[in-house]
């Protein structure tokens, strides 16, 4: 019998001991419970908060996993939370059945890969670690991953909330111009300061990549 591997998805807060546990834990748990609800295709089990301030879960695919990484993101600037998730996709057997409700109380080496990789990735500079069982796969998520990351962290989520939110939801500097009543040549020209076009693109890569 041909033993199957999964995508194991694990996350943690970021420097969460220096945060307000009290708040911090609500909007995780709220973002948590979106995704879920929002991605619930992709997902074989659901993400589950374990340790506080990680979860983890069961994606059905590569493809599916980058997904739900960028509907994570995009939900934690849209909710304006606090916080920045650091992010393992290990691709392993898991031993134990399935759970479709909590992803809780499995046992295997996806499972074991993903936790290891979790710990020793806390003091690198990269939010994103991907150990599949290609290794060219991996190394050109990590590299995508990397840019990736460097537009997110370009933003000024707090200045530019609203034409960030509004590019990701509405798209182009058209229709986003509309919809915020201003010039297109202005919003224009932030749709290129704030690297829009290639935040779309890498996504778009990363989608590629992992398909």
């Amino acid at each position: 019998m041909k033993v199957k591997n999964h995508i194991v998805l694990m996350a943690d807060i970021i420097k969460s001991r220096k945060s307000v546990q009290k708040r911090l834990m609500e909007d995780f748990i709220r973002i948590t419970e979106c995704i879920n609800k929002t991605n619930s295709k992709q997902l074989l089990s659901p993400l589950t908060i374990t340790l506080g301030d990680e979860f983890q879960g069961v994606v059905k695919s590569v493809f599916d996993a980058c997904t739900v990484i960028f509907t994570l993101e995009e939900e934690i600037i849209r909710q304006q939370v606090d916080f920045k998730l650091r992010y393992v996709l290990a691709e392993g057997t898991i031993d134990t059945p399935i759970n479709p409700e909590i992803a809780y109380g499995m046992l295997g080496e996806g499972l074991s890969k993903a936790r290891k990789a979790l710990q020793e990735s806390k003091n690198e500079p990269s939010r994103f670690h991907i150990e599949l069982l290609n290794s060219s796969k991996s190394q050109a998520l990590n590299n995508s991953f990397l840019i990736y990351q460097a537009l997110i962290n370009s933003w000024n989520v707090k200045k530019d909330y609203e034409l960030i939110i509004a590019f990701l939801k509405v798209g182009g500097y058209k229709q986003v111009a509309e919809k915020l009543g201003k010039t297109r040549s202005q919003i224009w020209k932030r749709e290129k300061s704030l690297k829009i076009n290639e935040y779309i693109a890498i996504k778009e890569i990363i989608h590629y990549i992992g398909n």
